[in-house]
């Protein structure tokens, strides 16, 4: 084995998710090849992997949206790439149609993606020579890691290694570090995936209490609202500048704490190791959750709004390294 290469197009978290899955290969296969093909938008993300050797990139959304031009020469050009090697096996793990072109395009015999029923789009069916068996239940990351494992032909063990190596900042922090930091990532694609404000609020002031300085990223006008809202009613808060996603994971680094809704950067937290809880409202914790023993963990049935204080006793949870403050706070929070 020689030469793999990785589908997965989108988005921030699912890409995230899926990075163990380059460990899991290189520790089955030592001095393998692993390449990656992506989305432009994420290719970033993608090169703090210790694990990926070359991304193949190409801006699909962008072209999607603007049709330049110049954005159709550059998905030429990333064809062209994605032509360079001949690849032992392609494994698709996104299994839509953007992504079975991809696999169909790069040069292999040997293209694995998912049974039709597993497929986002079942058009997709055509790129592949094998298929994954069914989707196993429960999470979707564990199932990623699992599907490959099965393709390739090795057993998946242990806990999700990611190997990120974020670069250096270029300027001081955006977060500083007189007191432990909380980011709150209270913003999400889809409206009904968000958490009350005033839940947001409940929090912040508690946290506040507790020594930490509460910061508050966004990435629209309409969440920069919402944040300066928060911001209002939390003493110390602070409201970010707008970041790019380089920012916002150097930001996320310099944390103590991360708590937010069911979105990527979060994800990215729990994979750069940080004190993590997620929030769902209306997704599965049990499908898209992150889990870590006194580390990250996922609140929520993904039916009806988690409780404040459901929020608080995880956030002693993921801080139990410290046994008797955690003790305390929980006692508090009851």
């Amino acid at each position: 084995m020689k030469r793999i290469l990785i589908v997965k197009v989108t988005s921030l978290g699912d890409i995230v998710q899926a990075l163990p899955v380059v460990a899991d290969i290189k520790r089955a296969f030592p001095g393998v090849q692993v390449d990656w093909a992506a989305d432009e938008a994420f290719a970033e993300l993608l090169r703090w992997s210790k694990g990926v050797d070359r991304v193949l990139c190409a801006p699909l959304r962008r072209f999607k949206k603007a049709r330049r031009w110049s954005d159709l020469k550059a998905i030429f050009a990333s064809i062209c790439e994605l032509r360079a090697y001949r690849y032992d096996y392609i494994i698709d793990i996104h299994g839509v149609y953007k992504s079975a072109i991809i696999a169909f395009l790069a040069r292999s015999s040997r293209r694995i993606g998912y049974q039709s029923q597993d497929l986002g789009e079942r058009g997709a069916a055509f790129a592949y020579t094998g298929r994954f068996g069914p989707r196993p239940q429960g999470s979707a990351w564990h199932g990623m890691r699992l599907s490959a494992g099965e393709a390739l032909g090795y057993e998946v063990e242990g806990p999700p290694v990611y190997d990120l190596q974020l670069p250096e900042p270029i300027m001081r922090p955006l977060v500083a570090q007189e007191a432990p930091v909380a980011a709150f990532f209270h913003a999400t694609s889809k409206d009904e995936k968000k958490w009350p404000l005033a839940h947001w609020v409940a929090v912040g002031r508690e946290l506040r209490e507790r020594g930490f300085r509460v910061v508050l990223p966004w990435g629209s006008a309409d969440e920069r609202a919402a944040a300066e809202q928060i911001a209002a009613q939390v003493p110390g808060a602070t409201v970010l500048p707008q970041m790019n996603v380089t920012e916002v994971a150097q930001m996320i680094d310099n944390c103590a704490l991360v708590v937010g809704a069911d979105t990527g950067f979060v994800h990215l937290a729990h994979a750069l190791q940080k004190r993590t809880v997620m929030i769902f409202v209306a997704t599965s914790p049990s499908h898209c959750g992150v889990e870590a023993p006194y580390r990250s963990t996922s609140i929520g049935d993904g039916h009806s709004v988690p409780s404040v204080s459901a929020a608080l006793e995880a956030i002693d949870y993921v801080q139990a390294s410290e046994p008797e403050l955690a003790m305390h706070h929980r006692s508090a929070a009851a």
